[in-house]
């Protein structure tokens, strides 16, 4: 690689701004929604099929998302093992591990609030357009049990496999359990500082690997402007906009929900800590904006990563740590904002009152059993998991799913600032924080990996 180097005292080349990464996913965007739109207005084929450009966004989203997923497992191992080995160099690394999950905690306990408040004040169920015969059970049932066995690794490689029937053809494919993987690579990590200098080859050679997972992550990244317009695309051609006006006033809960979790608190956290709320959302936006189009925690997660220690200024050896952990547990709008208010719209719709008791409850759910959606897209595992707490219609959840899609873009978007948010809260009550390098978020690129100038 060739560096040159400005004279001395000169001003640094500014990029025209249409080279820059951000532009360039917001022009894929645009022309994403504008081929959706083509898409949906051709309709399908003399057979009943997608046409072929609703197949080919189709096609490249899914492909892109199956490149990231693919990855983000050796990611989260190599980076889990690693940090934890790097937090001996931190001080008091217990306390930064407690305060996170203390953050957390509190973070969504604030959304779940926001999300209880607007189902009562919005009533969403009492003004819904469908029908009793759209519900139907989900294919996907959370329970407590499950997720307590799910902590627990099949194997060493939190593998697990799904099988759907379809037509009377049974399909298997394999997967990674994100949340077993995560416990795994926290084993591992504890036990190569337990076993001492025996260990140092092992942690070199994960060090080793880290390095060449990030890299060819970054290679996929850079697609990520073809995978936006695929995947964006995608949604628009399958779901349109029209589909939100049964439930409009549900879709409109929940985005006032997640925009107020997303433009107001996480702001006043911000300031109450003396961060410019404007320096974190430039800093942040690329993994914001992938999180969106992406409708996965787990597949922005190298860019969530990335942009909080390279943009945001929390030290490598913490942010490898906290935001993986976060990408599996950190869900504002997922697991508080979107399960409060679905539950209220199903309670509402079915003529279910909830008292006090139900209230508390939806709060414990979604504060301690977030990590139930492990990052995945979707959260019906979430919504089934408050559903059979709350004694509610589990058919419920099929009113719902038709504008799934539309809802998940926005959530994803809040948890994956979330992801970048708490890390950057805590290094700064720490005293871990780079000031510098935050004052300077949006003004770096995040790019192969390296901080580069705008």
């Amino acid at each position: 690689m060739t560096t040159t180097t400005a004279p001395a005292g000169a001003a640094p080349a500014r990029k025209p701004f249409y080279s820059s990464f951000g532009f360039q996913v917001l022009a894929a965007m645009v022309l994403g929604l504008a081929l959706g739109w083509v898409a949906r207005n051709i309709g399908p084929d003399a057979a009943g099929q997608p046409n072929w450009l609703a197949t080919a966004l189709a096609t490249i989203g899914s492909i892109f998302v199956q490149l990231l997923q693919a990855l983000v497992p050796p990611l989260i191992f190599t980076a889990i093992v690693a940090s934890i080995s790097n937090l001996r160099q931190l001080s008091n690394a217990a306390a930064l591990v407690w305060q996170t999950l203390l953050w957390f905690a509190i973070t969504a306990f604030v959304a779940v609030l926001i999300g209880i408040a607007l189902g009562l004040l919005i009533q969403p169920g009492l003004h819904a357009g469908v029908t009793e015969s759209s519900a139907r059970a989900p294919a996907y049932v959370g329970s407590w049990l499950d997720f307590l066995k799910g902590l627990v690794p099949a194997n060493m490689f939190g593998l697990q496999a799904t099988t759907r029937v379809d037509g009377g053809a049974a399909t298997t494919r394999l997967g990674f359990n994100v949340l077993q993987l995560l416990v795994i690579s926290i084993v591992v990590g504890v036990a190569a500082l337990k076993v001492g200098d025996k260990a140092t080859p092992f942690l070199a050679l994960n060090e080793s690997f880290l390095a060449i997972v990030r890299k060819v992550l970054w290679w996929v990244i850079r697609l990520t402007p073809i995978g936006t317009v695929g995947l964006l695309g995608n949604a628009v051609a399958q779901y349109g906009w029209q589909t939100l006006q049964q439930l409009s006033w549900y879709a409109i809960a929940i985005y006032i929900g997640l925009a107020i979790v997303l433009l107001v608190v996480y702001p006043a956290l911000l300031l109450l800590h003396g961060l410019s709320p404007m320096r974190f959302f430039a800093g942040a936006w690329p993994a914001i904006q992938l999180g969106f189009v992406s409708r996965s925690s787990i597949g922005t997660l190298p860019v969530t990563e990335a942009v909080t220690e390279k943009s945001l200024g929390v030290p490598r050896e913490y942010a490898a740590f906290a935001v993986p952990l976060g990408a599996t547990t950190k869900m504002d709008g997922c697991a508080a904002i979107y399960p409060a208010i679905s539950a209220i719209f199903v309670a509402q719709f079915y003529g279910v009152p909830l008292g006090i008791q139900e209230y508390v409850l939806i709060a414990f759910v979604s504060v301690i059993g977030s990590a139930a959606t492990t990052g995945l897209t979707g959260a019906t595992v979430m919504l089934t998991l408050t559903l059979s707490t709350l004694g509610l219609p589990l058919a419920g959840v099929g009113l719902l799913l038709a504008i799934d899609p539309i809802l998940d873009m926005g959530r994803t978007a809040v948890n994956v600032a979330g992801q970048a948010l708490i890390p950057t809260i805590v290094a700064k009550r720490r005293g871990l924080l780079d000031q510098a390098q935050y004052d300077r978020a949006g003004d770096i690129e995040v790019i192969d990996g390296a901080a580069k100038a705008a």
